[in-house]
Order: C-alpha cells, then sequence, then structure tokens
C-alpha cells in the first residue's frame, strides 16, 4: 500500500457531521486540508503585511509580488474596469497555488487532484461570468456568441459554434488542472517507490536506486514549477472570461 501511487489520492473520512435530506456530511481529509489552506493563506497574508515598511522584509516581499502578478494581470487582460474582480481573482490564485504547494509536501493531501475541487472551482468562475455578464450587458452579453461583422448566413453556425467553446471552458479549466497535479504526483510516487523497493535490495539496490532518486528529485523541482504555473494559468484564464463578461463584443 505504501508504494501505490493511487492511494495517496483516496478520500479518507474522519467524522460525521451529520445528515440533510438524506445527504452524509462528513469531515475527511480533503475538507480538512481545504480549510488548512485558507488558514495557511490568511496567517502568511496577515502576518507578511502587519508590520510594513519601507524596506519590505522577505514575506513582504512575497505577498507584494502575489498581488502584483494578479493586479497587473488582470488589469493588462479586462482592463482598469476589471479591478472590481481582484479580491474573487486573488482568492482563486493564492487558494490554487497554496493547495498545489502544500500537496508537494510528504504526507500531505493535493486537493487539487481531485476533480471535484478543481470542477467546482471552474464553474464557480463561469458562473461569476455568466451572472456578471447578463447584469451589466443585459442581453447583449449574447454579443459574445456573434462576432460582430460576421455574415447572415454564417451566424447560426459561429454561434453553435461559439456557444459550444463556451460551455466547454469549465471543462478545459477544471481537467487543465486536474490533470496536472495528478499526473505529477502519480509519476513521482511511482519514482520514489523505485527507491524504496531497489534499496531494500542492499548494497547493489542502494546503487541502483540512485538513478530513480536523482529523477524524484528532479521531478519534484518540475511539480513546484508545474504547481506555480497551473495557478497562474487558472488565473489568466480567469481573467480572460471576466473580459467576455465586461467587453462581449470585442
Amino acid at each position: 500500500m505504501a508504494n501505490d501511487p493511487i492511494h495517496q489520492f483516496q478520500i479518507q473520512k474522519f467524522f460525521s457531521l451529520g445528515e440533510v435530506g438524506g445527504v452524509e456530511f462528513a469531515m475527511t481529509n480533503s475538507a480538512l486540508f481545504m480549510i488548512a489552506i485558507v488558514l495557511t493563506i490568511s496567517a502568511f497574508l496577515i502576518l507578511s503585511t502587519s508590520g510594513r515598511g519601507l524596506v519590505p522584509t522577505r514575506w513582504q516581499s512575497m505577498a507584494e509580488l502575489m498581488y502584483e502578478l494578479v493586479a497587473s494581470t488582470l488589469r493588462n487582460t479586462a482592463g482598469t474596469e476589471g479591478m472590481k474582480f481582484f479580491p474573487f481573482v486573488f482568492s482563486l490564485f493564492a487558494f490554487v497555488l497554496f493547495a498545489n504547494l502544500i500537496g508537494l509536501m510528504p504526507y500531505f493531501f493535493t486537493v487539487t487532484s481531485h476533480l471535484v475541487v478543481t470542477g467546482a472551482l471552474a464553474l464557480l468562475v463561469i458562473s461569476v461570468v455568466i451572472i456578471y455578464g447578463f447584469m451589466r450587458n443585459g442581453f447583449g452579453f449574447l454579443k459574445l456568441f456573434v462576432p460582430s461583422g460576421l455574415p447572415v448566413a454564417l451566424a447560426p453556425f459561429i454561434a453553435l459554434i461559439e456557444v459550444l467553446s463556451f460551455l466547454s471552458r469549465p471543462v478545459s479549466l477544471s481537467l487543465r488542472l486536474f490533470g496536472n497535479m495528478l499526473a505529477g504526483h502519480i509519476v513521482l510516487k511511482v519514482f520514489a517507490g523505485f527507491v524504496v523497493s531497489l534499496s531494500a535490495a542492499g548494497a547493489l539496490g542502494w546503487f541502483a536506486a540512485l538513478f530513480p532518486f536523482a529523477l524524484t528529485v528532479a521531478l519534484t523541482a518540475l511539480e513546484f514549477l508545474v504547481a506555480v504555473l497551473q495557478a497562474y494559468v487558472f488565473t489568466i484564464l480567469t481573467c480572460v472570461y471576466l473580459n467576455d463578461a465586461i467587453h462581449p463584443s470585442h
């Protein structure tokens, strides 16, 4: 079981919180880590910005870097009006980033390796886009599916393609994050399992284990990069979708 690469993704129930309408609510390892992620983000931001100074500390610099990265991405993608969504976008970025990074720690749980979590985040993004799009533009939001200057004869076909493309957004948004985190952790577990198995074979096994060990170290560094990159990709796509709600005719 220790070398099983799939075992790390299993949901474990700690205790039941009761039932509502015949549906059981329970505290699981996934729920516990999501709570821990939110508390970690809150503690990091509070502690890193509590003693703001002209010469920032290392932690304050990291917090400011996160702020500037999200702010500049949102501003460059959705314009100045898009900054009203900054708290929403920053929260998404911080949650995905910390969830990915915490999941790299040994014996920790990666909540973004579950499609139900990434799917919920993607549906949240698309719901905000649709609701705000209609609130701001009314039925003018539907211009998103019919580009300006389109010949009338092609309009039904292009509109259908645009609608299907729009509906595929939450699917691609969730699958991209889920697939990268799932696949990366499986590969890491497989090579780490090789190290453990070969090490049990004596001196020759220790020598043979050097290669998978080196690959494990290299893959860990790569996964760290992927964890940060996937958080940024999720954020910039969110900004692009929000821009469609603000400027549907563009």
